[in-house]
């Protein structure tokens, strides 16, 4: 194994022994783009890896990670910091930048339609290869460039998303629209994410088990940019599509996997995902404790 591609395997590695050795995830939808109106309950800690891999044709393949740490503040509130980082099979390892957001559900109760707010601050170099959204006219070849030049040019930018999340059976339905803006003099950038998913059981088995049917989940998302508010439209971006499949453990651990299929010339023509959670219950309770 070449030693760039080390690290981040034996970071993976480590990171999956520790959440399967530990004692201590919510039943949210399985994306891994689009977002639901399910928040982190109040008091718990969600530490997640999300591990992207591709062979884009004409560019290098690339291992990207993004280490997840979520909290939920109250019932409505849940906050979240993104740590992410990149290596490019030919070139070099990156440290790409961090993410804070926060996530806010106005309306207390269930409703047809769930909406939550999403405010977001991002410090990303165009290193970056986590795809967690796409905004603007994003295209694959950009990311042609050595990660040298990429990492030099920095990003500061404030990022909105207006998230609508309803239910239907046992069906969820997702939507999201971003709208993104560089603190710097460029044009507001667009995007949009939805996703389908379902349980496949809606009650719990009478006998304990590990795998029975009510702890997976089958779902499909679609992701893209929508240009800018100069040249607002899904033409000169990448557009990705692919089913998701979930294990979500009984003790917190949650298992999200499946590729996602560039459906243009703009986009990579794969992207395999695989992300694991553990989900830590009253991570707030620790600290009283140790007064």
């Amino acid at each position: 194994m070449p030693q760039r591609w080390a690290a981040p395997q034996l970071t993976c590695v480590l990171f999956v022994l520790l959440i399967l050795t530990a004692r201590a995830f919510g039943q949210e939808p399985p994306y891994f783009v689009t977002y639901s109106d399910v928040l982190e309950e109040p008091g718990n800690l969600e530490i997640a890896s999300q591990n992207i891999y591709s062979t884009p044709k004409d560019l290098n393949p690339f291992y990207g990670q993004t280490v997840e740490l979520e909290y939920g503040v109250t019932g409505w509130w849940t906050t979240e910091v993104y740590l992410q980082g990149q290596v490019t099979a030919h070139d070099s390892t990156v440290f790409t930048g961090f993410r804070f957001e926060n996530r806010f559900r106005p309306l207390r109760e269930s409703h047809w339609i769930n909406p939550v707010l999403y405010l977001e601050y991002e410090d990303i170099n165009q290193a970056d290869k986590s795809f967690l959204e796409i905004t603007g006219n994003q295209v694959i070849q950009d990311k042609a460039v050595s990660n040298a030049l990429l990492r030099a040019d920095v990003e500061r930018s404030i990022e909105g998303k207006l998230i609508l999340s309803s239910y239907w059976k046992s069906f969820n339905f997702s939507e999201n629209f971003i709208a993104e803006k560089n603190v710097s003099n460029e044009p507001w950038e667009f995007g949009y994410a939805a996703g389908a998913s379902r349980s496949l059981a809606n009650g719990g088995s009478p006998r304990a088990c590990r795998f029975c049917r009510q702890y997976f989940a089958v779902g499909g998302e679609v992701f893209g940019g929508l240009g800018t508010r100069y040249n607002f439209g899904p033409t000169g971006t990448s557009i990705y599509a692919g089913p998701t499949f979930a294990y979500n453990a009984p003790r917190n651990l949650t298992i999200v996997a499946g590729p996602e299929f560039g459906l243009n010339d703009n986009s990579a023509k794969v992207l395999w995902r695989l992300k694991v959670a553990y989900e830590i219950n009253q991570f707030r309770d620790w600290f009283r404790r140790s007064r």
